[in-house]
């Protein structure tokens, strides 16, 4: 039988496993600042739910955001852990493409916005078509410069209200994985983190910088 997982951080905590092309375990767990304490934990639980082991998973697929830069890094990099220590094929999903899926699934309109909280004032948010795929974005902006376009994904009430799904099923995108984007496995911050590094002497500057790049 075929296992695939789906991890998601970029808004709160999802996994999703699906079992032989159906829906079999979730999780979710909504503390955003329990990304790293209890993403494993969440895991282990969903794939118990589905009858499965660590072991039987055959692809891992994580959403890469945009999203919180803490919140992000915890998921691909337990995603990425995770598919080199089972010897499994890790793929990057963008998260609002995830949502946008769920809505073209249950019958979308024409065009139609999905949006996530980025905090600070402001959303991410994505244009997509009735089938569900990204005509333009993610972007970072306040709401008002959102679309006047049905509105759907968690940060929807930010905007207006919500006419499509406000919610990241884990599950059923694990079953529908494969008609979602590969977005690659670098996350998508489109900002700066909310933490910085604290200064550094002078002549650390440069090796500071460097590391930060990698970070990103």
């Amino acid at each position: 039988m075929s296992v695939t997982l789906f991890i998601d951080t970029s808004a709160d905590v999802r996994v999703g496993v699906a079992v032989a092309g159906r829906p079999a375990g979730r999780g979710v767990l909504t503390d955003r600042r329990a990304h790293a304490e209890q993403l494993m934990p969440l895991v282990n639980r969903a794939l118990a739910e589905a009858g499965a082991r660590l072991a039987d998973v055959d692809r891992i697929v994580v959403g890469v955001g945009p999203g919180p830069f803490t919140g992000l890094r915890v998921g691909v990099v337990t995603a990425t852990t995770l598919g080199l220590a089972l010897g499994r094929p890790v793929t990057g999903v963008c998260s609002l493409d995830a949502v946008a899926r769920q809505w073209a699934d249950a019958g979308a309109p024409d065009r139609f916005v999905v949006v996530s909280d980025a905090r600070r004032r402001e959303v991410y948010w994505a244009v997509y078509g009735a089938d569900g795929v990204r005509e333009d974005g993610p972007f970072v902006t306040g709401p008002a410069h959102v679309p006047a376009l049905p509105l759907g994904g968690p940060g929807a009430s930010l905007v207006g209200e919500a006419s499509g799904p406000v919610e990241l099923d884990p599950a059923a995108l694990a079953v529908r994985a494969d008609l979602l984007a590969d977005a690659g496995l670098e996350p998508l911050y489109l900002r700066r983190p909310d933490a910085e590094l604290p200064s550094a002497p002078k002549t650390t500057i440069p090796q500071v910088r460097l590391a930060m790049g990698r970070a990103r």
